[in-house]
């Protein structure tokens, strides 16, 4: 597969949410887990656009001689979030990075996260921070090639998670 020239990755601008709802829709169907897709097109206008955003995010477009046969430039997304680390201050968390079936190895997901890195870099982050699905051995030997490491494997942290009625549970201090 040859590299796509002309690849333009930018700031995501509050046009094209429909487009971006329908490839988050498409990344958690490559991970098996469409049926927990609550977000709206809605929520990410309003949560991606505010005075303190929740999530910042990239696309990546190509020129109109790369276009999916459906027409479609924009072909990847990187969606992340400034987070703190109390041991090494400022970093990021990179919550998606996707690229279309058709679009993969032809240097777009490395451009997306490249590009996420300068902006961290930038912002004074000293680490990157993101999860991968433990069967997704393509993503975590490009990972790896990237020079990341495996946290869980290396340092003994589990990534955990509280929601719904034990959030509501715990918010309420009845656990």
């Amino acid at each position: 597969s040859h590299e796509v020239e002309g690849i333009v990755s930018r700031h995501r601008s509050g046009e094209g949410y429909q487009k971006h709802s329908a490839t988050l829709k498409e990344l958690a169907e490559y991970e098996k887990v469409l049926d927990q897709v609550k977000v709206t097109q809605k929520d990410l206008e309003q949560d991606g656009f505010i005075k303190n955003p929740f999530f910042h995010g990239i696309v990546a477009e190509v020129p109109e001689q790369h276009r999916t046969k459906e027409g479609h430039a924009k072909v990847g997304y990187a969606l992340y979030f400034y987070t703190y680390s109390s041991w090494k201050g400022r970093a990021l968390y990179m919550e998606d990075l996707y690229v279309m079936p058709e679009f993969r190895g032809k240097g777009i997901g490395k451009a997306l996260m490249s590009k996420v890195a300068q902006l961290g870099l930038a912002a004074g982050c000293t680490q990157l921070n993101f999860a991968v699905l433990d069967w997704n051995k393509p993503s975590l030997d490009f990972y790896l090639s990237q020079g990341c490491f495996d946290v869980t494997a290396d340092m003994g942290y589990h990534c955990m998670r509280c929601e719904g009625a034990a959030l509501e549970q715990l918010a309420q201090g009845d656990t």
